[in-house]
């Protein structure tokens, strides 16, 4: 198989968490960049890394990068690509397109560009005037920043974040990547054991992704991706992927992770989702106020994305949760445990009572947050007999 050029796309601030991802994975040249990670691999990467990336928006084919400055540069420098070594005669490929501080700074007209310049290059090649487009999906993304453009197939289809377990909606859901990000930073799933909480779990994703990472279930596991009904990748190819993953789980973990909230309908939509995650015996939901939790056991660890406030109306009640918060994980476990929030609210650590160890700045959709780290002492180490 040849080697092909890829790019994994990352929210701003986890794009060195997707570079560690597609390391341990085995993929070859590795390069962190804004809002994007590039690396090389094969139809055989295309697959592991659409089912095991859990921070990573989507997999990208390269297709070329140049500098354009002109509608003729962009259509001809388009056309010269080898469109035909992945689109077939029936392939249906819309194109979007962005662009951002370039001289081509009209998103539609590069987009009919780009459009114009695929179609001739495949008359050229299959010898037609005319395609039908009725056979798989082939989204074209047309990147145009500072006047280079990229130009990428996306073998995704829908983001990564949909993993394909949550089929029921709930009012502003944490994104799924995001979610196993916040669990990666906490470093809890290298010891399971130890207890877990997220006192405003809402609709489940931190503690299903918490399970999910824990007991090494490939993300990817619930849903279809785009490059599947693609003729160059092999059927043969994705059935020993999934097997694989399918062999990796750890089926022998014990462990019981706690979600708490107040509202019991966004709590049944939690159960829902833990079920068709296959996790549902690793997590307990719960209906329960900030003010009646509680933890006598030690070296903990909460993860929490609670209300932050957006509307100026929220934010006295908000500003009362996070007091009652510091008040409240104080408790937990004689203070020996850690804690790890996530808020767009800035004085956030004033309400709290207590300065963060770290603090990192992330987006939640479009909202910019900081992830608010308090590390408690870890377990002691077990001494084998």
């Amino acid at each position: 198989m040849a080697k092909i050029d890829l790019i994994a796309t990352a929210a701003f601030g986890l794009e060195a968490m997707v570079g560690r991802e597609l390391k341990k994975l085995g993929c070859k040249d590795v390069q962190v960049e804004n809002n994007r990670v590039k690396f090389t691999g094969d139809e055989l990467t295309i697959c592991r890394t659409n089912l095991w990336l859990r921070t990573a928006g989507k997999v990208l084919i390269k297709m070329g990068e140049f500098e354009a400055t002109t509608f003729d540069e962009l259509f001809d420098q388009t056309k010269e690509l080898p469109w035909h070594e992945w689109l077939p005669k029936n392939a249906c490929f819309p194109i979007k397109g962005r662009s951002a501080k370039s001289q081509l700074s009209s998103e539609p007209a590069c987009q009919s560009i780009v459009k114009k310049a695929i179609v001739e290059s495949m008359k050229e090649h299959y010898g037609t005037e005319w395609f039908e487009e009725d056979g798989p999906l082939y989204s074209i993304i047309v990147s145009i920043q500072k006047d280079v453009a990229t130009l990428t197939i996306d073998t995704s289809g829908a983001g990564l974040h949909k993993r394909g377990y949550r089929d029921l909606s709930a009012v502003a859901p944490l994104r799924e990547t995001l979610g196993a990000a916040l669990v990666d930073m906490s470093r809890w799933d290298a010891n399971p054991e130890r207890p877990f909480i997220d006192p405003t779990c809402g609709s489940g994703t931190i503690p299903i992704e918490a399970a999910l990472k824990a007991l090494n279930i490939a993300p990817g596991s619930f849903r279809k991706f785009a490059s599947e009904d693609w003729p160059r990748i092999p059927k043969e190819l994705w059935k020993q992927v999934r097997e694989e993953a399918k062999d990796l789980v750890k089926h022998d973990l014990k462990f019981r992770l706690m979600g708490y909230d107040s509202d019991e309908r966004v709590l049944s939509l939690a159960r829902h989702h833990a079920q068709n995650a296959g996790v549902e015996e690793y997590i307990d939901f719960h209906q329960r106020s900030l003010g009646e939790q509680h933890s006598n056991r030690k070296y903990g660890c909460v993860i929490s994305n609670p209300p932050y406030g957006e509307r100026l109306s929220e934010r006295p009640e908000v500003e009362k949760l996070y007091k009652e918060m510091g008040r409240v994980f104080k408790t937990f476990g004689d203070g020996s445990w850690s804690f790890f929030i996530l808020t767009s609210l800035e004085s956030f650590e004033k309400h709290f009572g207590t300065r963060a160890n770290k603090k990192r700045k992330l987006y939640n959709g479009r909202i910019k947050v900081d992830y608010y780290q308090y590390f408690g002492p870890l377990p002691p180490r077990r001494r084998d007999k």
